[in-house]
This record gives structure tokens, sequence and C-alpha cells, in this order.
């Protein structure tokens, strides 16, 4: 039972819809400084993440490759136009906010998919969640994502609460995926894949924060195939990379 993936989508649907009733009732100092809470919340998470990667190397290439690959395919246009294709579905029927200059709500919209549906911590939760079924994780984004969701309601309207139709789809996949990643990888043994992946995702939500706080508008979107990349590249330093550098500093003394 994906407890922690209902959870959390949950959160984001309450959220959303909280923020969009009352959000024209919060004052703007309320809303930006909120703002700038859960971006530090996110970077913090981020931070949390990175410390535990343990091929510094094969985390930047892939974060590197990864951002080259997304801008090039431009992933997070395709991001963009989904997000603006549910916000035109959900306007039929509930009123969106028109007071936002287009610009600032889809650079908005982008930050909300990319924190609610391709954050690090709800990947690596997912795959927990569908490996030992520890929900812990993702229930401690879902509070995390309740807040969040209120905030970004304020200015996108009732299109967040939607976003959490393919955040559930998303995690659902990768909670039903869990099992086999874990023995297809033998996770249980190669625990430093686990933690470059996590290591990895907490570079993007890193940059999440800094996107949320206004401070750089880094590609988020465009970073999300560094998430798939780490785990071949991880593999192949640990296997060959690493052990030919041992292998030379041997030679040299």
């Amino acid at each position: 039972m994906p407890v922690g993936v209902i959870v959390d989508a949950l959160a984001v649907v309450i959220g959303g819809v909280v923020g969009a009733l009352v959000g024209k009732a919060l004052k703007k100092d309320f809303i930006d400084n909120m703002n700038l809470v859960l971006g530090c919340c996110s970077m913090c998470m981020g931070v949390s993440t990175i410390v535990l990667m343990e091929h510094m190397p094969a985390v930047v290439f892939a974060i590197i490759l990864g951002t080259g690959i997304g801008l090039a395919i431009h992933f997070g246009q395709l991001i963009n136009k989904g997000g603006l294709a549910m916000q035109k579905g959900i306007s039929r029927f509930v009123k969106t906010s028109s007071e936002v200059p287009q610009a600032e709500f889809q650079a908005t919209l982008v930050t909300c998919i990319t924190l609610f549906c391709a954050s690090g911590t709800g990947i690596y939760g997912s795959i927990i969640a569908g490996m030992s079924s520890d929900h812990s994780v993702l229930i401690a984004k879902a509070i995390l994502d309740l807040f969040t969701a209120v905030v970004f309601a304020c200015t996108l309207g009732m299109v967040t609460a939607v976003v959490a139709v393919p955040q559930f789809i998303v995690f659902f996949i990768l909670f039903l995926l869990a099992a086999p990643i874990y023995n297809g990888l033998d996770l249980g043994t190669n625990t430093y894949i686990i933690n470059d992946f996590k290591a990895c995702g907490g570079f993007i939500m890193l940059a999440t924060g800094f996107r949320m706080c206004k401070i750089k508008m880094f590609p988020v979107a465009d970073m999300i195939p560094a998430m798939v990349l780490i785990f071949p590249i991880s593999i192949f330093w640990n296997n060959c990379v690493t052990p030919a550098v041992n292998a030379l500093a041997g030679m040299v003394h």
C-alpha cells in the first residue's frame, strides 16, 4: 500500500485548495517571507543529502551532463507547456489567478512542478517505500509540501492542487518499480548507488530552493535527466574509474 505516496499527494491537494481560497487574504509580505523560509528548507534538505555522496566526480558529471541534455531537448519547456496545459484545463472549471504577470506565473509553475514531482527526496522516498514499506521520508516531505502548496497557490491558484496528479503518477510508478530496481542494482550491497542518487537529487533541491527564494533562477527542470544518468555513471565510476585510479596511484608509489 503506497501510504506515503497518497499522503504526499493529498498534502499538495489540501495545500493547493487552501492557498487558492485564502491566498487573497494573505499579505504579500507574509507570502514572500514564507516563500523564503520554505526555500531555505528545500536548500537545507538538499545539502543534507548532498553530503552523503560517495563519488563526487560522478555526481558532478551526472548533473552537468544531465542538465546539458535537458537544455538540448528543451525538457524544461516541455514541463512548462504541460503545466500551462493543466492551468488552461482547470481554468474551465475554476477561476485561476490572472493578476500575476505571465512570465512570473510560468517560472513559478515550473518551480512548483519540479519541487513536487521531481525532488530527490520524493523520488528516493518512493523507492524506499516500495522496497521496505518505510514511508517516513514521504510523510516528512508531505509536511513541507503542504505549506509549500499553500504559498504556491497564492500565486498559481487552484492549478497547484492539480500538480498532485502527475506527482502521484510519478511516485506511484517508482513505488511499483522499487523492488526490481533494488534487486537489479543490488542496492542492499551497493549502497553507494543510492547515496550518489540522493546527492544528485540534493543538487536539484538546492537549486529549487534558490528559485523559490528568487536568488537565482536555476534551470531545475532541465536538471531532472541527471536523476536517471546518475545510476550508470555512479556504477561505472565505482567499478572502472576508481580501481583504475587506485592501480595507477599504486604504480606511481
